[in-house]
């Protein structure tokens, strides 16, 4: 009887299998993100460039994880690894103001339709952190509606309704009164919305992925952000774009610019920092306008928003930041890519349909979703079987997310084609062990 699926992984992956085994003996699990998870074991990388990297075994894989939807350019472009290289020498850590944080904030409020300030922040969970803090004290009002399978980070006071059952904050540890400050709806369902706001005066803000949650894997209907914003608008809550995927992405302006709708503040992370760790809120003058210090020092103490970071536009996060959105500005780089994206998506689906199986391909602009149980939300995902598709295409020589992947400016048609074959392949190989 032929090996499965998970077998062979295990006899033709040594290199990341050893390697798991050992960070396991420092590491708790063995892995340093939560969606690096994948059994038997993850994946070992050494090098990456363009759209494509290699493991520690010397396999070759066109790569669609793209720093998590970060390197909009590819793995290694040379104006990034220019800018990094040439800031290194000039140093890495000042311990006080730079042009570059200046250079950097211009070139998102160039950008961003919402930007009239920003201030950076590590990380994307850190800045909505500081983004429902804004708000907060923008209204003097303490709760947050945020919609059930979007994600916002992993800071407590967005850890409710991520994952169904969404009853069951996304982790342990979390106090309820945390839990309580955050009212959960039901994504794209305006009837729903509008009973929870009408019925409270408590309300601060409301929060989501403009493009869906999940990184778009629960897509946006039509009309509902117009809508949103309008209701937004006439209750006074503050609406807060959540644009770490979405932003420079959907397009140079982000999915605000896509889609023709500008929130009160907006939170961006992986693009805009070049895919180095960085993260910024920007938005209206007078809610970002908090942050500033001012005369009145029992305003500065008790009325000011405070926020410290160590690492705060750190001058390599913003050199690398400066060369990726002056690259992207113009819009160009993205067409060729969603062009990509549109040709992946109609691949793999043709691929699926002349499988004869359930799964399906969709998205929006350069970022694909695969759902192997159907239509999006059809029935809920068996993890396992989405373990065994991420270690077949393994074996067939792509890395993507279990969920979905996200197209860069440099995937050509080589890549695209050499994909839609491995995919065929790795679907065949499912079907043969009764997987698919």
């Amino acid at each position: 009887m032929a090996d499965t699926v998970t077998e062979r992984y295990r006899k033709e992956r040594p290199g990341s299998w050893a390697r798991w085994e050992r960070a396991c003996r420092v590491i708790p699990g063995g892995i340093t993100h939560d969606g690096r998870y994948l059994t038997p074991f993850p994946l070992y990388v050494r090098r990456a460039a363009g759209p494509r990297k290699w493991d520690v075994d010397g396999q070759e894989y066109v790569d669609y994880w793209m720093g998590h939807g970060a390197l909009f350019l590819g793995h290694a472009h040379p104006s990034l690894v220019e800018a990094v290289q040439a800031q290194v020498g000039r140093g890495t850590h000042y311990g006080a103001c730079h042009d570059l944080e200046v250079e950097w904030a211009e070139w998102i409020t160039r950008l961003v339709p919402s930007a009239e300030l920003v201030r950076f922040t590590m990380s994307g969970t850190e800045a909505t952190h500081l983004a429902l803090r804004l708000a907060r004290a923008a209204t003097g009002r303490p709760k947050i509606v945020k919609f059930t399978g979007h994600f916002h980070g992993w800071h407590d006071g967005v850890s409710a309704g991520v994952n169904p059952p969404y009853e069951i904050p996304m982790s342990a540890g979390i106090p309820g009164a945390v839990l309580g400050e955050v009212l959960l709806s039901p994504p794209n369902d305006m009837a729903a919305l509008e009973r929870l706001v009408g019925s409270r005066q408590d309300i601060a803000a409301v929060i989501l992925e403009p493009a869906g949650g999940s990184a778009g894997t629960i897509p946006t209907e039509p009309g509902f952000l117009k809508d949103l914003r309008q209701l937004t608008r006439d209750r006074g809550l503050v609406l807060i774009f959540d644009e770490v995927i979405s932003g420079f992405r959907y397009a140079p302006g982000g999915a605000q610019e896509y889609y023709g709708v500008t929130p009160d503040l907006t939170t961006l992370a992986k693009i805009v920092a070049g895919g180095l760790p960085g993260a910024a809120v920007c938005g209206r003058r007078e809610i970002v306008g908090l942050m500033a210090f001012g005369e009145d020092t029992g305003w500065n103490r008790a009325q000011r928003v405070a926020q410290n970071g160590t690492y705060n536009a750190n001058p390599l996060s913003a050199a690398a930041g400066i060369a990726m959105l002056s690259e992207l500005a113009n819009g160009k780089l993205h067409d060729a890519a969603n062009a990509r994206g549109a040709e992946l998506r109609a691949g793999l689906n043709d691929v699926f349909r002349k499988a004869g199986v359930a799964c399906v391909a969709y998205g929006d602009v350069s970022i694909f979703h695969v759902s192997l149980e159907g239509s999006p939300g059809a029935k809920a995902k068996d993890p396992d079987l989405y373990h065994k598709w991420r270690c077949a295409l393994i074996l067939q020589g792509v890395d993507m997310s279990a969920y979905h992947g996200w197209v860069s400016a440099v995937h050509g048609e080589r890549e695209i084609e050499e994909t839609i074959d491995a995919v065929a392949r790795a679907v065949r190989d499912l079907q043969a062990e009764g997987a698919l």
